[in-house]
């Protein structure tokens, strides 16, 4: 093994190792609490901008935009949106820092071509998360509360009227958990290239089991997002789609591990052969 491969770093009492872990918690905790502060003083300008995707569906169905409400049935319930707003954004400020620390304390451990690999990852994972959820809040939402806005009825011809009056609680939590859930899909590129690089999976076992994983995809689908096909049809087929991406990527890693070897190979030395 060569010197660039070894470790760096000597190893460290269990006592170090502890001290250094409450060192990242710490750096952590505080970027969360100040993401939090932050988010918290802009809470309801921040729901206002996650309204605006109903807003849109409102104008696309044709409806006054200015007739547009949502309401809350507690008096402390508008509060507590604004605390979850204000943790979810907090989260999603501090996860760059978060993922740093989490990184400085696991690289000690690695070698220098492992740490260099694993760089990669840190920024597509943040990168990935964000466009799943840019997918939500421009295309899905919109969609979702279109479906539902035509499920109203107009008092006519002795018909009452339904209409929809959204809770604040219940909007943050349905636009939440989509974020939550396309985020978490549009991880799989990045979970299944480092899986394939640590060796356990390959490209051919992926590919073997796409039939399965399609029919995971939809029933994931149906149980994370609302009862309407668009939305379910919405977080299926990015699933199977980003499913082949990861079989893509886990193709390249294994040949470009076959041209390492290869280059290997070619430099060792007759000594090191025998």
């Amino acid at each position: 093994m060569s010197v660039e491969n070894d470790i760096e770093d000597k190893p460290q009492p269990l006592v170090e190792h502890l001290i250094e872990l409450r060192k990242r918690l710490v750096w952590s905790l505080a970027a969360f609490f100040a993401g939090f502060l932050l988010c918290f003083a802009f809470a309801r300008d921040l729901f206002n901008v996650l309204v605006l995707p109903y807003k849109w569906a409102v104008v696309w169905s044709g409806l006054d935009p200015d007739k547009m409400q949502l309401i809350y049935t507690a008096p402390q319930e508008f509060f507590f949106t604004q605390i979850k707003i204000s943790l979810f954004g907090g989260l999603l400020l501090a996860f760059p820092i978060i993922a740093f620390q989490v990184y400085s304390f696991v690289a000690p451990g690695l070698y220098r071509n492992e740490r260099s690999a694993f760089l990669p990852f840190l920024v597509a994972s943040p990168i990935l998360f964000i466009a799943g959820g840019a997918i939500v809040y421009f295309f899905l939402i919109p969609v979702v509360m279109m479906f539902f806005l035509g499920m109203q009825q107009a008092p006519e011809g002795g018909e009452v009227a339904i209409s929809l009056l959204p809770k604040v609680s219940e909007y943050l939590s349905l636009i939440m958990s989509l974020v939550l859930a396309f985020g978490l899909v549009f991880q799989l590129p990045v979970v299944t290239t480092l899986l394939s690089r640590a060796g356990l999976v390959s490209a051919a076992w992926l590919a073997k089991q796409r039939k399965f994983a399609i029919v995971i995809a939809f029933i994931i689908a149906a149980v994370l997002t609302p009862p309407d096909p668009l939305s379910q049809l919405g977080l299926a087929l990015p699933t199977v789609i980003l499913y082949e991406v990861a079989i893509y990527a886990a193709k390249l890693v294994e040949r470009r591990r076959k041209e390492q070897d290869g280059d290997a190979e070619e430099t060792a030395s007759p000594e090191d052969e025998v």
